[in-house]
């Protein structure tokens, strides 16, 4: 396992294949939840699974979370972390916690991993032994709530060269996927010796707030979902270790559109990002040292300015999203920004951003298409949706 840069050739990337918690969304539920609609799952799972194919199809290995989880379910001590998790809830009162312990208590590993992030129904639960708490709520509550924003795996987790953070993520309805992905990292063998970076119960930090821009430089977007002092721990982390020179805080507005840095600036070359042009030359950056033991914060400086200094390049290029203000808002909205590099000069993108990949062909970069009408309304792109393990070192 080993990530240095946003570019350099893919070679096993971690996607969540959307189930059943997508068809938990309602109307009555998806704003909490944090979807903007109610999407068509088959045809979600039919676009994931081509976006997995166009993957495979360039040499990349996927590894799918679910799968990982219900290998991960199989080792008792992180089957009882799990678990235990869940019923720590305070909401579910004494009566209806030893109720669902019961319930989980006869579920194979599959089956366990589908309810941890499909969640439980209160009318999956026929025992009458609930007490109160089952009997007051409404038949249309989750006793065990479902995690859709799973599909989104970049935020919970991000490589740093040979180490993984596994984040805090800021919003309710999401902070239950970290419990899955961090007992993931810790139990299952396929990550057996892995240090971690950082861990749930720190500052806010999401992992679409995280670009390795280069091998020892990486920007953090600060705003809606990642905190300074989230990323000011980041930063003391991956320089401490030695993973960074350099750590660039970028603030962002804290919007619905503008979530993550990934929504507006993602990497397609080694010196290149494609970025939403209305932000590109008034994005700032604060940039983050250390002396000794010590943070060194310089005075805010152009994003595009830093990042280039801080990479070691003359000057980052900027393809930008769209040529006039209403193609550029409609693409941004659409996920424009947030393309998954495979290689130098060879990305992943949403096809309906119709402006923005001729841009960027343009420019001389390679688009591999895939079709995004139902995955795309969680608010997340092809960067979103993936979280890369293991890259060819970029130098």
């Amino acid at each position: 396992m080993y990530v240095d840069s946003e570019v350099s050739r893919l070679r096993t990337v971690l996607l969540h294949r959307p189930s059943a918690e997508l068809a938990r969304l309602t109307p009555r539920n998806n704003d909490s939840l944090l979807f903007d609609g109610i999407p068509w799952v088959s045809r979600a799972q039919e676009e994931h699974d081509a976006f997995a194919e166009a993957l495979r199809s360039r040499g990349v290995e996927v590894l799918y979370l679910g799968e990982l989880l219900a290998e991960t379910l199989t080792l008792p001590e992180a089957r009882a972390e799990l678990t235990a998790g869940v019923l720590s809830a305070r909401r579910l009162g004494d009566s209806l916690r030893a109720t669902v312990a019961g319930y989980l208590a006869d579920q194979d590993p599959d089956r366990l991993g589908e309810i941890l992030v499909a969640g439980l129904a209160h009318e999956e639960i026929k025992s009458g032994g609930g007490g109160l708490v089952y009997e007051m709520m409404d038949r249309h509550d989750f006793v065990i709530d479902p995690l859709p924003n799973l599909l989104f795996t970049r935020d919970s987790s991000v490589w740093v060269r040979d180490r993984v953070a596994v984040t805090s993520l800021a919003m309710r309805a999401r902070r239950r996927e970290t419990t899955l992905t961090h007992a993931i990292y810790r139990h299952h063998p396929r990550f057996a010796g892995t240090e971690l970076l950082f861990d749930p119960s720190l500052e806010h930090v999401e992992g679409g707030d995280v670009l390795v821009l280069a091998p020892e430089v990486l920007a953090i977007g600060v705003g809606e979902r990642t905190t300074p002092a989230g990323a000011e721990r980041l930063a003391q982390r991956v320089i401490a270790a030695g993973l960074a020179h350099t750590v660039l805080a970028v603030p962002i507005a804290q919007e619905r559109a503008t979530m993550h840095l990934d929504t507006v600036c993602t990497m397609v070359d080694v010196d290149a990002v494609v970025m939403y042009p209305n932000l590109a030359h008034s994005l700032q950056a604060w940039t983050v040292t250390a002396v000794g033991d010590e943070l060194r914060v310089g005075a805010p400086r152009p994003f595009l300015e830093a990042a280039a200094e801080a990479m070691g390049i003359d000057r980052l290029r900027v393809i930008d999203t769209g040529l006039d203000p209403v193609t550029a808002e409609r693409e941004q909205w659409d996920d424009g920004n947030n393309t998954l590099a495979i290689a130098p000069r060879l990305c992943v993108a949403y096809e309906r951003n119709v402006e923005t990949n001729a841009q960027l062909e343009r420019a001389g970069i390679e688009v591999v298409r895939i079709s995004g009408s139902e995955l795309g309304s969680g608010r997340g792109g092809p960067r979103c949706m993936s979280c890369p393990i293991q890259r060819d070192p970029l130098r």
